[in-house]
């Protein structure tokens, strides 16, 4: 199959091939020849032209399918438009010979169509060049139009279409005659033909002026018939003809207006015409005699469809501007069509046409007006609507009755309003906080005007009254309590009128209803108002008869609507509402009859009322408070219902007697008892299942019911996947909402309010507008049909057959139209109940039962209703689902297979083939393999009966639920079935395209069946991945947008699968074309597509998609019907494109996609474009100036004049996605979209963060010198705030909301970037006054608390960031915080509330939160700058800190004076709140303890919000109040201000038992448990999503706190607090927590150390014993969970062991453990280790002599692991941390009064030897470890002989190994280590016990003396071996010197002949290194010291030796010549060292 690469066919490869493949390969060919054309080489073509149009015109006559027809003729049109012309006349004459060819067989049908085609394509390629040879072929085409069958007529008339497109003005003369012809096909029976005819006359009236002047009426008459009996496909191209002639008519286009002079039609002729066709169809105006005046007859809906369409065509062709202009004009003209007679002829009429006006309003108003353009039309509305309103009014008014014909008005006038009030809330909805204008303005008085509605004498415009103003509620929140309040109080003044009593009850009720929607809520005042209000009606109820039934509804209603409040206030409530429940019912059999025996018809009517009143509120309840339905609230709920089911039995006796005006009132009483039990769990009404089942058959087989009403939810119980056989995929479309209408079940898409009043406060789903309920008969049916489902599953068997068999009893019962209506009915209840028993996971039942079932849905498997059958399928799957048993599948499978073999009709083979794909559906692969081979087998040969494509589609369809379910055992089967695929898509006729779609299904599933498989490149992969590229390829060229999105649906599953093999170049630029599709189904398909490319390819899919706007003339293949002008992509590129499409789309799926797309973008091109993705950006934020109002827009002139051109223009056309004219300026985004646009800012801000030069302007300002492309994201500062300050003051809520986080995140990431300019201050500071002015909005009093809460926060984050050093210029944000600090003070009831009290208590807590962090970060700097001082050297980080903060312009105590006066009120605030917090983290079981009236911040109602926000804000709070108490004292004197500072301090023990300062060691207590309790619960539990600061602002707050000296006594013995710890650090990782935990616990050691000097001193006076004190006692055990040392020693033990694994001994014994080599840890690590180890060593300390036996060998054993683990040595020999603290932490142990105690004496001494045992051990050479820091070893060796010489002293083996480590020393190599083994020694010599120091000497004095000797022979030669040799030489003088005076002679021996073979002679003093020279001074200096010491002994040895003398004394006279001064003053410095020189930070000895 492989393409010989050539251009032309390669017919060898072509003969060698079977027939079935070649249609394949030939399309193949030519798909190849199409990209080839167009860049091949133009001689190349020519050459091969002549043989190439031979193939190709011989292809014609070979019978080629539509795909392969519409490439032909466009390869042959291209070819000659590229090569030479000459022979195509001879082709176009070959073409018309075919065409004009007698031959009318099927066979030689395709051969026509294909010269057809070509025709067209020649014509649309060349146009003019053909001449004048168009009449004939047009006249040509037209003769054979008259005599084609639909499929040529259809191709004939789109080769028209291209003919008249290619010729333009040119084919006038053909106009007339092409328009005769083809008018009448527009009525044609082929819908496919209609579609084509629109298209055609829609090209023709570009050109063809009569179109639209002389025969608009005719062409307006033609298009009303087209639509009678339309389908969806032939409404929308009529509408879109008829609406752009009309728009055309209106505003001619210019050239054609030139040429003729014609006569414009006016705006009011247009609208008329139109208007014919929404009124009175397509009847005509001739035929209208008689009966047009009588108003009968009624318009065929889906002309009325059809039209609404053509309306919003209309308008949109016109623009935005247009209908700016003319609004006015376009309302009233529209409202009028709703209130005129025939629109409103019924009920479900009047709802439909109010459904097509509202459809009108919205797609026009929503999309093309820009913000400021809607509030103006909002205006408008508003006029209308109190015009109307005033109407009305004159006529109730009207006492006197003279207008009799306003009565009619009146009831008109509802629809009007409905209509009006529903766009005004809409409106006003999308236009959010934006839409404040339109409210506040006085001269439009909306609100006035909406609520005078309210009083109107219809219901339905009273609730869309209601609903309106909850929209405006929901869309500015701060209305909502106001208007809840004006409602009650015009409900308490109206008592009377009945009108008010209803209207202003349902606006509270849809005001309640909205608030779930505003987050800050509602006051809980408000909720007892309204129960008041309703108690109050509903017992007033009875007195005035005239009011009975509104009050009684309005009652309910209400307590209704309260119940969406949610739990924690319908708690307050309950007890009185199931008392009101209790008493509207009879409470027994009894009181039941007795009511039956009385009463009126009317007191009947209300009393239903009212029982279905209290249902509807009870149904509320239950399913909004779903935590309060305890066992007994249902219990005492059950009462009442089952009282209504037995009252359901005595109703129709009822009617009977009092007439059947009740119907309505006891079907509405069913509705909710329905409503109500389906919520509940069965269980708790089986008794009455008996009844209760009754009723629900009896409902839904309308046994009592004349209508034949059915059900609406057949379609959702059937599959979604199902909808290609039920046409229901109109659902996704853009025209749903008027679409509904044309489905066949009853009342469809009739939803309206006053169905069902109660609707008006329930949940909208998000993103639907309102819908309202379905009339009462069919909402009964409905949810009778549900409660079915949910009781089914609790029946008993017996119960079920009953039931089943009634059910077939009843069909057999019915005829006709009624027998489907109950077949629908009784099918959709037994597809709920057979769900519910899949849901419950029951099964059906026994044989019988199931036998029955079996036959009542094998009976309408042939049932001629399509969408019966599939109900019957969808059965069928469910029942072997339920069943689960493989012979009970085998039986209904076998059952299809017989059927299907033996049947011929239609209906049969549909439904039985739908049964198998239902059946693998639900039963899956493994459960229905065994028939797998006979269902694809039967499948495959029915998708192939060309005679019926009804069976095709249904085959095809269960064919991909086979796919689907079978998975991979489905593998053996894809080639088959793939080959069959592309044979239907290359042979069926595209008009058939539901069986297109259905093979868009099932390659999508074979797709999916290969999967991964698909990358492979074996011969048969390959084949299959071809096929299935041809097959997307193919699909993609179909002119359905259904199959198109298939098509794009399978190249993602392709791309996802085999990447490397879908071609990108094509798709990304097909798929940015769909993104204008206007098919809402297509563009979901493409923006999935390319969120899933964006996702690996981003980068590609942008550059792609930029090749689109490049070339402008875009020459795509894939789109021969678009027209491409749709789209723009303008330098925004595709990213610019999908902001723009956020505008106008409103699916929400779709919208959710392109977040994602656009957020995969910028995920991975952002960093590098950061330029281009900032100005997208700033360009939809920029927006909000309004450029729909006006194409030209005035600039204000300032030096930005040009910038904001450049800026405008942008912004014009990146939003400007519609076309070029002037008459569509382009709509500023709206304000969701700039929303998201501020949180692209945040996200680029946080993925510039892994890169520093991002935030350093030096960095970034080199970076871009070196490349210019290059992009820092610190360059852009300027633009970053301006957007931010742009979205924080805004109109719109959320985008301030958006925009004061990125502020907050620009200032944390840039606050400390240095300014390179001016050193010492940062870069953010120029920027004051913008981040300034962005926050004061934010303060000010109508501020929503969310976004004052969001300001404080940012306000903290700005003074805390030190940007700011002046505090003159801090004090304007301050100023802010102190103000909002007075509001928080003014306590709790003090202003008028509009939200709710967690609202108040949020924005409460925010700001003292905002308070702590500033009080926190002025403290730090506090303490930094009083310790600067002390410690000029400081560590880098903090130093560069400091500069920030521009350390020389700070006073010490600068912030700290802007907070210092406000600390009195806070510290009280704080301590406060963090009181309440105490309370609120209580567990549940402690609830009854909580005050009752709340606490400071929060009230007991809101309790559970309440929670969150201090959730939210008490860490930083906590952290002040430490360091406050700490600063304090803890708080002594904040009373008594006489109390002068110093004694501030509370002293640890009272001096006198006064009274005040036991209250105030109570407050430390009460102050101190407050603390730690908070601290403690929350590390205890720190939720997982706790952010690290507040772990660390409460570890921080604890440190703080123990410093303080009153706080120490509390926690001395408390080891919970380390337990608590512990636990910490096993959860939480970084390195800063864990450094924060050490310090905590080293405060608390100390305390404890503290705690027991205390006691120590205390029991001083009876010296007599010592007691045990300390933790161990006498007997030394440290019990665990009691003890504190235990619990440090856990705790320590566990860091060590996490930073030091080796450690572990466990670890070292396992089988599996490979030494590590030690290394060096990281620095935190290594502080965080070093800290551990101090902490150890001073356990001990805190326990009993027992106690610390009982720990020291664990804590040696520690403390000398860290020492061998980080001995290692550095290049620069410095003495790590860990080490110094190892060494110190020995030292304090050994040295440690312990070793005083002589009970202990034994066992300290077995430690001492065992541990210094250990060091030697560890420091024992070892190749493993090369670089073992000998010297520390050493260090610590010493350190043990020094400090414990008593236990060390004769023990041999000890002895032995020092001896050995300090030889090993000596010898070294290193000259470091051999100089502090000399210094270490002298210490161990100079021990001032001679029995430990004396071993030494002798053992190792003669190896120095070897060593010092031999220095002679290699001089040293640095500086460091010099060291060594001098260190030496010291400690043999301090040797000299502790030696007698009898040995002094032998001992100068040994030294002063050392010292004299040091010097140099005098020659060779000159030459020698400057080391060499360091020596012969050192040792002159020392010989001329020691001289005169020991003078006798010094002449002895120079005595003796004479040649000793002479060096000297040469060495002396050189000296002396040299400087004499200079030995003078050498002499003079005392150079005696007996103390070493160890040089380390802190010294041990």
């Amino acid at each position: 199959m492989e393409l010989a690469h050539s251009l032309l066919l390669n017919e060898d490869a072509l003969a060698q091939i079977t027939e079935a493949k070649r249609p394949v390969f030939i399309f193949e060919w030519l798909r190849f020849l199409d990209k080839v054309l167009v860049a091949a080489n133009k001689v190349d073509v020519k050459e091969k032209q002549k043989k190439l149009v031979e193939q190709l015109t011989g292809l014609i006559s070979s019978a080629p399918g539509p795909p392969t027809r519409k490439l032909l003729a466009k390869n042959l049109a291209t070819l000659y438009s590229i090569g030479d012309t000459f022979t195509v006349f001879q082709t176009l004459d070959k073409c018309n010979d075919i065409i004009k060819s007698k031959d009318d067989t099927p066979a030689y049908l395709p051969t026509k169509l294909a010269a057809v085609a070509c025709v067209g394509a020649f014509y649309e390629k060349m146009g003019r060049m053909l001449g004048s040879s168009f009449p004939d072929t047009i006249n040509n085409l037209l003769k054979a139009l008259k005599s084609a069958e639909s499929q040529g007529r259809g191709e004939i008339l789109l080769s028209l279409q291209k003919v008249l497109g290619g010729l333009g003005g040119a084919a006038a003369s053909c106009h007339r005659d092409i328009y005769k012809n083809a008018r009448s096909l527009l009525t044609d029976r082929s819908m496919a033909v209609r579609c084509a005819v629109a298209k055609c006359l829609l090209e023709l009236q570009n050109e063809a002026v009569f179109m639209w002047t002389t025969e608009l009426e005719n062409v307006a008459t033609l298009c009303f018939k087209a639509l009678e009996g339309s389908n969806y496909g032939v409404r929308v191209s009529v509408a879109k003809l008829l609406g752009t002639v009309m728009a055309t008519a209106l505003l001619p286009k210019q050239a054609a207006v030139m040429r003729q002079n014609v006569k414009r039609a006016t705006l009011e002729e247009v609208l008329e015409l139109m208007a014919t066709g929404f009124l009175r169809g397509g009847s005509g105006f001739l035929k209208s005699g008689g009966e047009m005046l009588k108003g009968g007859g009624s318009v065929s809906r889906e002309v009325r469809v059809g039209v609404t369409q053509a309306y919003v065509v209309f308008v949109t062709t016109l623009g935005g501007q247009w209908l700016e202009r003319n609004f006015a004009t376009f309302l009233s003209h529209v409202l009028d069509l709703v209130s005129h007679p025939r629109a409103t002829q019924t009920h479900v009429e009047a709802v439909y046409s109010r459904r097509c006006v509202s459809f009108m309003l919205r797609a026009t108003l929503g999309g093309l007006l820009g913000e400021k353009a809607q509030i103006a039309a909002g205006k408008e509305i508003c006029q209308a609507i109190s015009k109307q309103m005033r109407a009305v009014e004159a006529v109730v008014n009207d006492i006197s009755g003279e207008n009799k014909a306003g009565a009619a008005d009146v009831s008109a006038s509802q629809h009007v309003m409905v209509c009006a009030l529903k766009e005004l809330g809409s409106l006003v909805q999308s236009l959010s906080a934006t839409a404040s204008p339109l409210i506040q303005e006085p001269s439009i008085g909306l609100l006035e005007t909406v609520t005078s509605v309210l009083l109107h004498p219809s219901m339905a415009a009273r609730l869309a009254a209601a609903w309106c103003l909850r929209c405006v509620a929901v869309a500015l929140p701060y209305q909502l309590t106001p208007l809840l309040e004006r409602c009650a109080e015009r409900i308490n003044s109206l008592k009377s009128s009945p009108e008010a009593v209803s209207g202003y009850s349902f606006a509270m009720a849809a005001l309640l209803g909205g608030v779930h929607q505003c987050p800050l809520g509602i006051p809980h005042s408000k909720g007892k108002l309204v129960v008041s209000i309703a108690e109050d009606l509903l017992r007033t109820a009875a007195q005035n008869s005239r009011l009975s039934l509104q009050r009684t509804q309005a009652g309910w209603l209400l307590l209704g609507a309260l119940m969406t409040l949610g739990p924690s206030l319908v708690r307050y409530h309950l007890p009185k509402m199931l008392l009101l429940w209790r008493n509207v019912f009879p409470r027994s059999q009894k009181e039941l009859e007795a009511e039956k025996a009385r009463g009126d018809a009317f007191t009947w009517q209300v009393t239903l009322e009212g029982r279905a009143g209290a249902l509807c509120a009870m149904r509320s309840f239950v399913a909004h408070c779903p935590e309060l339905l305890t066992e007994d609230v249902i219990r005492r709920l059950m009462t009442p219902i089952e009282c209504a089911m037995t009252m359901m039995s005595h109703v129709p006796a009822i009617i009977k007697v009092h007439g059947a005006h009740l119907k309505a009132s006891a079907a509405m009483v069913r509705l909710r008892l329905y409503d109500i039990l389906a919520l509940l769990p069965p269980k708790t009404y089986e008794g009455s299942f008996n009844a209760l089942l009754r009723e629900l058959v009896a409902e839904f087989t309308l046994t009592d019911n004349s209508a034949n009403t059915t059900t609406s939810l057949l379609r959702s119980l059937c599959h979604y996947d199902d909808s290609v056989l039920m046409g229901s995929w109109l659902q996704e479309t853009d025209h749903k909402c008027i679409e509904d209408q044309l489905q066949p079940n009853s009342a469809s898409g009739s939803g309206a309010l006053e169905h069902d009043p109660s609707s008006i406060y329930l949940r909208v789903p998000v993103g639907e507008a309102i819908q309202g309920p379905l009339p009462l008969g069919v909402s009964v049916i409905d949810a009778s049909v549900a409660l079915f489902g949910v009781v089914f599953p609790h029946v008993s068997f017996k119960h079920r057959l009953q039931m089943l068999d009634h059910f077939a009893e009843c069909i057999k019962q019915a005829k006709g139209v009624r027998q489907q209506a109950v077949q629908l009915n009784i099918f959709t209840a037994v597809l709920s109940a057979l769900k519910g028993l899949a849901e419950n996971k029951s099964t059906l039942g026994p044989e019988e039962v199931r036998k029955t079932a079996l036959a009542l849905v094998m009976g309408a498997l042939d049932n001629p209703n399509p969408i019966l059958r599939c109900a019957a399928g969808e059965a069928l799957g469910r029942m072997a689902q339920v069943v689960g048993e493989a012979t009970f599948i085998a039986r209904m499978a076998q059952t299809s297979f017989d059927k299907l073999k033996s049947a011929r009709d239609v209906v049969s083979r549909t439904g039985h083939s739908l049964a198998l794909g239902c059946l693998h559906r639900y039963v899956g692969g493994i459960g229905s393999g065994q028939h797998l081979k006979t269902s694809v087998s039967i499948l495959l040969a029915l998708a192939q009966d060309g005679s019926s494509h009804e069976v095709q589609t249904w085959a095809l369809h269960s064919l991909a639920l086979i796919v689907d379910s079978s998975g991979p055992m489905y593998r053996g089967y894809v080639e088959p079935t793939l080959s069959l695929v592309l044979t239907l898509l290359l042979t069926v006729p595209p008009s058939h395209t539901e069986v297109h779609q259905c093979l868009g299904r099932c390659l999508g599933a074979l797709i999916t069946t290969v999967g991964p498989e698909l990358q492979g490149n074996g011969a048969t992969i390959s084949t299959i991945r071809s096929s299935c590229l041809v097959g997307c390829a193919i699909m993609q060229d179909h002119s359905d947008s259904l199959v198109q999105a298939a098509a794009i649906s399978c190249l993602q599953q392709l791309h996802m699968f085999a990447p490397r093999h879908v071609n990108l170049s094509s798709l990304v630029p097909c798929l940015c074309v769909h993104l204008c599709s206007s098919h809402l189904l297509l563009r979901r398909a493409a923006v999935a597509c390319l969120r899933q490319l964006a996702q690996r390819e981003a980068a590609e899919v942008c550059e792609y998609a930029m090749s689109l706007a490049k070339s402008d003339t875009v020459t795509l293949t894939v789109l021969p019907h678009y027209p491409v002008s749709d789209l723009k992509i303008t330098e925004t590129g595709l990213e610019g494109v999908l902001f723009g499409m956020l505008d106008r789309e409103t699916d929400r799926k779709l919208c959710s996609d392109i977040h994602d797309t656009l957020g995969h973008m910028l995920s991975s091109l952002a960093v590098e474009k950061l330029s281009h993705w900032l100005k997208l950006c700033k360009d939809v934020l920029a927006a909000t100036t309004d450029v729909g109002a006006a194409v030209v827009i005035e600039v204000e002139k300032d030096e930005e004049d040009s910038e904001k051109k450049d800026e405008m223009d942008d912004d014009t056309m990146f939003t400007g996605l519609g076309e070029d004219d002037k008459s569509k300026p382009s709509v500023a985004p709206r304000w969701v979209t700039r929303v998201f646009a501020a949180d692209c800012l945040c996200r680029i801000i946080l993925l510039c963060e892994n890169d520093k030069a991002h935030f350093d302007l030096a960095a970034a300002r080199s970076a871009q010198a070196k490349n210019p492309k290059g992009d820092q994201l610190v360059l852009h500062l300027s633009d970053l705030i301006r957007m931010a300050f742009m979205a924080a003051t805004d109109h719109s809520n959320q985008l301030r909301m958006a925009g004061l986080q990125a502020l907050e995140d620009i200032i944390k990431k840039f606050a400390s970037v240095p300014e390179p300019e001016f050193p010492g201050h940062v870069i953010l500071e120029q920027y004051q006054a913008n981040v300034g002015a962005a926050l004061r909005p934010a303060f000010s009093p109508d501020t929503p608390s969310d976004i004052t809460a969001k300001a404080c926060q940012v306000c903290s984050t700005w003074i805390g960031s030190g940007v700011v050093s002046d505090l003159n210029d801090l004090r304007r944000v301050h100023n802010l915080l102190v103000s909002s600090l007075d509001k928080v003070q003014a306590g709790k009831g003090s202003s008028s509330q509009l939200y709710s009290e967690s609202a108040t208590t949020m924005e409460k807590l925010a700001v003292l939160k905002a308070w702590a962090e500033v009080y926190v970060v002025a403290m730090k700097i506090k303490k930094d700058a009083e310790s600067k001082p002390a410690k000029p050297v400081r560590n880098g980080e903090d130093d560069e800190d400091d500069d920030d903060l521009g350390a020389n312009v700070l006073p010490p105590d600068s912030l700290i004076t802007l907070v210092q006066p406000e600390l009195p009120s806070l510290s009280r605030l704080w301590l406060a709140m963090l009181r309440d917090y105490a309370l609120l983290t209580l567990p549940a079981e402690f609830s009854s303890q909580l005050p009752p009236d709340g606490g400071a911040f929060y009230t007991p109602e809101t309790i559970d919000t309440a929670r969150l926000h201090y959730r939210s804000s008490w860490a930083p709070v906590l952290h002040a109040v430490a360091l406050w108490l700490s600063s304090t004292g803890f708080g002594a004197g904040e009373d008594t201000d006489e109390v002068p500072s110093s004694l501030s301090r509370a002293p640890a023990i009272p001096q006198a038992p006064s009274s005040t300062t036991k209250t105030f060691k109570e407050s430390v207590k009460d102050r101190m448990h407050l603390m730690l309790g908070v601290s403690i619960e929350f590390l205890c539990f720190p939720r997982p999503e706790e952010p690290m600061e507040h772990v660390m602002s409460c570890l921080r707050a604890l440190f703080t706190l123990l410093e303080a000296p009153s706080a120490k006594i509390h926690i001395a013995e408390d080891q919970r607090l380390l337990n608590v710890l512990h636990r910490l650090l096993l959860t939480r990782d970084p390195p800063a927590v864990q450094l924060q935990v050490i310090a905590v616990v080293q405060e608390t050691i100390r305390a404890a150390q503290d705690h027991l000097q205390r006691q120590k001193a205390k029991e001083e006076g009876e010296k007599d014993s010592l007691p045990s004190l300390g933790e161990g006692g006498d007997t030394g055990e440290l019990v665990p969970g009691k003890s504190l040392v235990f619990a440090a020693m856990e705790l320590l033990v566990f860091v060590l062991v996490r930073h030091l694994p080796q450690l572990n001994a466990r670890v070292k014994e396992s089988p599996s453990h490979v030494p590590l080599r030690p290394q060096r840890l990281p620095e935190e690590s290594a502080r965080l280790v070093a800290n551990t180890v101090s902490i150890l060593a001073e356990l001990p300390s805190l326990c009993s002599p027992a106690g610390s036996m009982t720990i020291l060998p664990t804590v040696l054993f520690l403390i000398t692991g860290v020492l061998r683990e980080a001995a290692v040595k550095t290049a620069d020999n410095s003495v790590p941390v860990t080490v110094s603290a190892a060494l110190q932490g020995i030292k304090t142990i050994i040295t440690s009064p312990l070793a005083r105690v002589e009970s202990m004496q034994t066992q300290w001494t077995g430690l001492v030897r065992s541990s210094l045992a250990s060091v030697l051990e560890h420091s024992e050479p070892d190749e493993s470890r090369p670089d073992m820091d000998e010297v520390s070893m050493l260090t610590a060796i010493t350190l043990f002989l020094l400090s414990a010489s008593n236990e060390l002293v004769g023990v041999t083996v000890l002895q032995k190994g020092c001896l050995d480590r300090f030889r090993n020393a000596l010898n070294s190599r290193d000259p470091w280590v051999q100089a502090r083994c000399y210094q270490l020694l002298l210490s161990v010599f100079q021990h001032s016990s001679r029995a430990l120091s004396t071993p030494y000497i002798h053992a190792l004095a003669p190896v120095m003396v070897e060593k010092l000797k031999a220095v002679e022979r290699s001089r040293p030669g640095t500086a460091a071996e010099l060291q060594a040799v001098q260190e030496g030489i010291r400690v043999l003088e301090n040797l000299v010197g502790m030696g007698e005076e009898q040995n002094r002679v032998q001992l100068l021996a040994l030294l002063v002949p050392t010292l004299v073979s040091y010097l140099l002679d005098e020659n060779a003093i000159f030459s020698a290194p400057q080391v060499s020279i360091a020596l012969h001074d050192f040792a002159l200096q020392n010989l001329m010291r020691i001289g005169p010491l020991y003078p006798a002994a010094f002449k002895i040895v120079i005595g003796a030796a004479p040649e000793l003398k002479i060096r000297l004394e040469s060495a002396i006279r050189a000296n002396q010549a040299s400087s004499r001064a200079k030995a003078a003053a050498r002499l003079a410095q005392p150079t005696v060292q007996a103390a070493p020189t160890i040089k380390l930070k802190t010294s041990f000895f």
